[in-house]
C-alpha cells in the first residue's frame, strides 16, 4: 500500500477523494467493449482521485505523489477503449476533467487545456466559423487531452487523416513528474513522443489544434444491395479529395439491422454507408452514390437526431456498442486495409468467414492513403477464436492494433523508440506516470499476436 494518508496531508486544499464508489467509477474507461480486457483489468482500482482546479493545483499534486513514491494517471473524459486511464498499480488518478478552459480561437487555432470537452471547443470554434478537424465518436464527454493522449483519429479523419499526420495537432504543453514539476512547450515531430502514449510519458496540460472552416454537414445514409459496392464507394468517396466530406463509415448487412435505433431504415440484406458531406459537395455526392449502385435512405442535419443520438456515434468505437446493444457477446478487431490489394485482402478474409459476421470498416487518409480500419463483428466465444481472426486479418495482406490489450507496445498504434525511452525518462525518472503502460523494457505477454498499424518511417 501507498502512503495515501501523508499524501492527502500535503495536498491541503486540493480536491481529493478515497470514497470506494468514486474511485471504482474514476479508474474505469470504456474497455469493457473487450471481452478479454473486461478479465485483465478486473480490480484494479486507484486508492485516491486527486482533482486539480489549475496548472498549480496539478504541479502541487504530482509533486506531493512523487515525493511519496506514489503512482500517477492521468485522467480525461474516461471514454477510451483499451483501459489507457486504468490504474494497474493503484495509486492516484489524476482527474483532468476540471482543468477545462478553452483559452483561444483565433486565426484557424484552437488551445484548451486538457480537461476540456471536446464538444464544447467545436462549439467555440464554430462561433468563429471554425470547426475541429478531428473528433472521436464519443466528443460529447471526451476531453481533448484525453483525446490526443489515446486516440488516433476520428469523424474527420477521411479529410485530414489521423492524430499523427503531421499539421493535426499543433502544440502540446507537458508536465514532468518530479517533486519539482517542470513545464515544457512541444511541437513538430516532437508532438509525435506525447500522442498516444497514453500519459505515460509526460502529464499534458494544455493543447494546441489547427481548425477547419465550419460546414452546415449533412449526415447521410446510403444504402447498397451490394457489400462490394458499398465498400469501393466508401473508399472512392474518402479519395476525392474535391468533395468535402468528413465522414465514410461502412457496415455490411446484418449489421444495419442489429443498430436498433436504425432498424428498418435500410432495406433488408444491403449494407450501408455513413457519411457527412458539406453543402457544397452534395451534387457531386449524389452522383456518386447512383455511380455506385446506391441510394440515399437518410439526409438530415447533424443537430438533428431522428435516431435518438447522433449519426457519428453509430461510427467508430460506438459503433460496436450501438450493435453490443442487441448483441453483447459482438467484438472485433482494428485492422488496417491498404494499399492497391486493400480489396483482395478483404475479400480474402470475408470469404472465410460466415455471413453471420459482418465487416464494419471506417475509411480514413493515413500517411498520403486512403485506408480501410475494422474487421468483421463476431460473437466473442473465447481467447483462441480472437486469436484465428488476427491470423485470417493478418494473413490476408492486413495489420492489426490489438485493442484488447492496454500497453502502447502491445496495441501497436505508436512506434517505442529510443527517443521514446529518453523522452520517458527524462519526464518520468521514478517511473511514477501511469506504470505498466508503457513498456520501455520489450514486448509483453498477450493471447493476439498482432503486427501493429505499419506507418512511413520518418527520418
Amino acid at each position: 500500500m501507498h502512503s495515501i494518508t501523508a499524501l492527502c496531508d500535503d495536498l491541503g486544499d486540493i480536491p481529493f477523494t478515497t470514497d470506494p464508489v468514486i474511485l471504482r467509477r474514476k479508474s474505469r474507461d470504456q474497455f469493457v467493449i473487450s471481452p478479454l480486457l473486461r478479465g485483465e483489468l478486473a480490480g484494479h482500482v486507484a486508492e485516491i482521485v486527486v482533482t486539480p482546479r489549475d496548472k498549480d493545483e496539478v504541479a502541487r499534486s504530482v509533486s506531493a505523489a512523487v515525493k511519496h513514491r506514489i503512482p500517477i494517471t492521468p485522467r480525461g473524459g474516461g471514454t477510451a477503449n483499451y483501459g489507457q486511464s486504468v490504474p494497474l498499480h493503484g495509486g492516484m488518478v489524476l482527474d483532468m476533467i476540471d482543468l477545462n478552459k478553452i483559452l483561444s480561437v483565433e486565426h484557424g487555432v484552437i488551445r484548451a487545456q486538457a480537461g476540456a470537452n471536446m464538444a464544447e471547443m467545436e462549439a467555440a470554434a464554430r462561433a468563429k466559423g471554425w470547426e475541429l478537424r478531428l473528433f472521436p465518436s464519443t466528443i460529447a464527454t471526451s476531453t481533448i487531452g484525453g483525446f490526443v493522449a489515446g486516440g488516433s483519429g476520428g469523424v474527420g479523419s477521411a479529410m485530414w487523416g489521423m492524430l499523427r499526420d503531421r499539421g493535426n495537432i499543433g502544440a502540446i504543453e507537458v508536465m514532468s513528474a518530479e517533486e519539482t514539476p517542470r513545464l515544457f512547450d512541444i511541437s513538430g515531430d516532437e508532438i509525435e513522443l506525447v500522442h498516444h502514449a497514453y500519459g505515460a510519458n509526460a502529464i499534458i496540460t494544455e493543447i494546441e489544434m489547427p481548425l477547419g472552416p465550419a460546414w452546415d454537414w449533412r449526415a447521410c445514409i446510403v444504402a447498397f444491395p451490394d457489400f462490394d459496392d458499398a465498400l469501393r464507394f466508401g473508399v472512392q468517396l474518402a479519395r476525392e479529395t474535391g468533395l468535402l466530406r468528413r465522414l465514410a463509415s461502412v457496415h455490411e448487412w446484418p449489421i444495419p439491422n442489429l443498430m436498433r435505433e436504425l432498424k428498418g431504415v435500410v432495406p433488408q440484406e444491403h449494407s450501408m454507408v455513413i457519411c457527412f458531406i458539406a453543402p457544397p459537395s452534395l451534387a457531386g455526392f449524389r452522383c456518386m452514390v447512383n455511380e455506385f449502385g446506391g441510394h440515399v435512405v437518410a439526409d438530415h442535419g447533424l443537430d438533428e437526431t431522428p435516431f435518438g443520438a447522433p449519426l457519428h456515434e453509430f461510427c467508430y468505437g460506438h459503433g460496436l456498442r450501438q450493435i453490443q446493444k442487441t448483441v453483447p457477446t459482438f467484438t472485433g478487431l482494428q485492422g488496417m486495409f491498404r494499399g492497391s490489394a486493400m480489396f483482395e485482402a478483404i475479400a480474402e478474409v470475408r470469404s472465410k468467414v460466415s455471413r453471420e459476421e459482418p465487416f464494419r470498416l471506417e475509411l480514413f487518409w493515413s500517411d498520403g492513403e486512403v485506408v480501410a480500419m475494422g474487421s468483421p463483428q463476431i460473437a466473442f466465444r473465447g481467447a483462441k477464436q480472437m486469436a484465428d481472426l488476427v491470423e485470417l486479418v493478418q494473413a490476408s495482406g492486413g495489420v492489426v492494433a490489438n485493442s484488447h490489450t492496454t500497453g502502447v507496445r502491445e496495441v501497436g498504434i505508436k512506434r517505442i523508440t529510443p527517443r521514446d525511452v529518453a523522452f520517458k525518462r527524462e519526464m518520468d525518472p521514478l517511473g511514477l506516470l501511469n506504470p505498466g503502460k508503457l513498456n520501455l523494457e520489450g514486448v509483453q505477454e498477450s493471447a493476439l499476436q498482432t503486427s501493429g498499424w505499419r506507418f512511413r518511417a520518418r527520418s
